[in-house]
């Protein structure tokens, strides 16, 4: 992971700009996959042990809560897949669940919510998501965690922030401050759906695409970054995963749409190819869908994914 430390904490106004424009990304493709992952999966989340609303940070008067799932009966510390939601940076609750039950699959899975657009922007929804890494790893005794085998999986701009979670692992400027901070953020598998990888680009092509959802998108996007990413570049190029990519950065599965209206699948196409150029282990699927990629039609990829890269060197 490049060090781009110093220069982005210098220019902390900068990091919100960026931010505006991921957020557009995801407020325009989330819906459909909010309802997928709800409604869809509530039988299968009602067989599992839940505990709601523990506060992992507490930042300007703000309690962030995050939601925590696992098997009834736990016998080793399981691997984590920290689920982060969609809905353009601007909107969206931790209670949008994920499109697969990976407690089936031996997992504990923590639902996290963090600070929204209209409240902050960017760099705060990254730094809440480092903040909720942390605390997973200080927290691992008392919850039957793998400090070691942390995963981040979400869509839209969730799939955004897991990516930048990914690449960012040694940013300094964008770990934030608060509790936990002798505990590293690095995680150690991503799965990314339809999230952008480019914030500038995004913000362009959605200028280009115009019309209700062109110009919602820009005005979305804008709101995470707190300001035109055009007029400030180093703040987009800040919340832009590809920013970061490096060789030691987590492996990588990335599932797009081809049809993604919104955000276009050459973005992830490009970041795959940097991610492999540097020696990642980095797969895209291209689905035959929109921005909505149906994600739990790739249950088994997903599945597959998170146990080649969380259960092999795991204290299971």
């Amino acid at each position: 992971m490049t060090t781009l430390k110093r220069p982005f904490c210098a220019r902390r106004a900068q990091v919100l700009w960026l931010c505006a424009i991921v957020a557009l990304a995801v407020w325009v493709w989330s819906p459909v996959s909010a309802a997928q992952g709800g409604r869809r999966h509530r039988a299968d989340f009602s067989e599992m042990a839940v505990q709601r609303d523990i506060v992992y940070r507490r930042i300007n008067g703000h309690n962030l809560r995050l939601d925590i799932y696992t098997p009834k009966a736990i016998t080793h510390p399981l691997p984590v897949a920290m689920w982060i939601h969609g809905g353009a940076w601007s909107h969206g609750v931790k209670e949008q669940r994920s499109p697969v039950n990976l407690v089936a699959h031996g997992y504990a899975m923590v639902n996290i919510e963090y600070r929204l657009s209209q409240e902050a922007p960017f760099p705060a929804q990254i730094e809440d998501c480092k903040a909720a890494v942390r605390w997973i790893r200080a927290h691992a005794a008392t919850y039957h965690f793998d400090p070691d085998q942390i995963g981040a999986w979400g869509h839209s701009a969730g799939g955004h922030l897991a990516a930048l979670l990914g690449t960012s692992g040694d940013i300094a400027a964008l770990e934030g401050d608060g509790d936990n901070l002798n505990y590293s953020s690095r995680i150690q598998a991503v799965v990314d759906l339809s999230g952008p990888s480019n914030i500038l680009d995004l913000y362009q092509s959605l200028g280009r695409e115009g019309g209700h959802r062109g110009d919602r998108g820009q005005r979305l996007t804008a709101q995470f970054l707190a300001g035109s990413p055009e007029q400030n570049r180093a703040m987009s190029m800040a919340a832009s995963p590809i920013t970061y990519v490096s060789r030691d950065d987590p492996a990588f599965l990335i599932i797009h749409g081809e049809h993604d209206p919104s955000i276009p699948v050459e973005q992830n196409e490009l970041f795959v190819q940097k991610l492999k150029a540097v020696g990642v282990d980095a797969t895209l699927i291209v689905a035959n869908r929109g921005h909505s990629v149906h994600a739990a039609s790739f249950g088994r990829e997903i599945v597959s994914f998170f146990d080649r890269n969380l259960k092999n060197n795991s204290t299971e």
